[in-house]
């Protein structure tokens, strides 16, 4: 694990590594699903997993394709122990552990129960597209919808302050950009700070709840009791934290700022009258996948296409790839807003599978239902987009749009 990439497998492969190429890879993952389904990149000792069948054997196969990336021949301790956090959220733990820090808040993100949050989430979203349209008829549609909106809803389902979004947003940033890999020192060091901050932030939080229980996540996890009696640790407790609140936003940030981009590659004006929102947003999702990449290691020798994985190699499974994989899409690199049926990725598969899905699929709908209600074109300020700063989330930093209000 170097020293700018605290999560050790997730570096840029060298075809990527270029504004261009990360914002549009499909190309590279054609190539790739032709020529070398499944390959050895000496460079980042790793092995790239491309075609939609193997994606989702690895995404799926918890004993062999382990998400504890300290199993990993590469993996090195890190230099500070509050990055240690990382491994002790969901994200990087294997069954039965995964499922028990799972089970602390999975019922808060249940489709019933996130179904008495839409009323909020339309008030939010309604006063944020109000405030974009208010201009000259431009709107900066990362910055004034797709990033805010989440958090706030985030941080109100936590308990936190929503005031506090901007350093949520500079958190989540940090802790994203650092998958980028490289030599940048300032990158790595922006990273440790924020997790410092992070690791600061909600362990008074946490201790405040359990002297002052309240009706918030963060109540639920400082509480929660083990099936023998015991609760979290702190080191778990903190990760959990952590990955709510990055995860919570930076998926949907960039869902939502994605799917504006696919609509606008396909022409259309309005997606509810394409095909519906719902269908459209799924069609997204699968067109241009807000989380592109998956790591996991081998935990024995296994074949996968015609390599040959052994124990302990890292394995970066290309959801983005898959889902562009005409093998299980028809006329993939086309965007069919009522395609149907379409199993995608874009949530991952299996045991991991995103447990913010329905969330953000319901911010996702709202949100893009106030925005398209009121405008009636939507187009490009801007066409030299700056990709998100990251291995695995895709998206970009800003995204200027001139809009005709209705």
């Amino acid at each position: 694990m170097s020293s700018a990439d605290p999560q050790g497998l997730q570096a840029f492969p060298d075809e990527l590594s270029t504004r261009e190429a990360w914002l549009e890879p499909f190309d590279w993952y054609r190539r790739m699903r032709e020529e070398a389904p499944v390959r050895y990149d000496p460079t980042r000792e790793t092995w790239d997993v491309f075609r939609y069948g193997d994606v989702r054997r690895v995404l799926d196969d918890d004993e062999t394709f382990s998400v504890d990336l300290r199993q990993s021949n590469t993996y090195q301790q890190p230099d500070r122990p509050e990055e240690e956090l990382i491994f002790e959220t969901m994200l990087f733990q294997d069954p039965p552990r995964h499922d028990e820090l799972r089970g602390v808040v999975e019922d808060a993100f249940r489709p019933s129960e996130l179904a008495g949050l839409e009323g909020r989430i339309r008030e939010i979203a309604d006063e944020l597209v109000t405030d974009a349209l208010e201009g000259d008829g431009t709107v900066e549609f990362v910055a004034d919808v797709a990033y805010p909106l989440p958090v706030i809803v985030i941080a109100e389902l936590l308990g936190v302050p929503s005031d506090d979004r901007d350093r949520f947003k500079q958190w989540s940033d940090a802790l994203v950009a650092s998958s980028a890999g490289g030599s940048d020192e300032g990158v790595y060091e922006e990273y440790q700070q924020s997790l410092y901050e992070m690791a600061t932030y909600f362990l008074e939080a946490l201790e405040e709840r359990r002297t002052d229980p309240r009706d918030d996540l963060l109540t639920t996890i400082a509480t929660a009791e083990r099936d023998d009696g015991s609760r979290l640790s702190q080191e778990e407790a903190l990760g959990t934290c952590i990955l709510l609140l990055v995860a919570g936003n930076i998926t949907t940030t960039n869902l939502l700022a994605n799917a504006v981009r696919s609509f606008l590659d396909a022409g259309i004006d309005d997606p509810r009258e394409a095909a519906g929102l719902p269908a459209a947003i799924e069609e997204a999702l699968r067109y241009r996948s807000p989380v592109q990449a998956m790591s996991r290691v081998a935990t024995t020798d296994v074949r996968l296409g015609r390599a040959e994985i052994e124990a302990g190699d890292g394995v970066i499974a290309w959801m983005g790839s898959a889902n562009r994989d005409e093998r299980e899409f028809p006329d993939p690199d086309t965007f069919v807003p009522d395609r149907n049926p379409t199993r995608h990725l874009a949530f991952g598969h299996g045991t991991h599978y995103c447990l913010g899905a329905p969330l953000a699929r319901l911010e996702a709908r709202v949100a893009l239902g106030e925005f398209y209600d009121r405008v009636e074109g939507v187009e490009l300020a801007e066409t030299s987009l700056e990709p998100t700063r990251s291995s695995f989330v895709y998206g970009v930093e800003s995204l200027p749009l001139r809009v005709d209000r209705s």
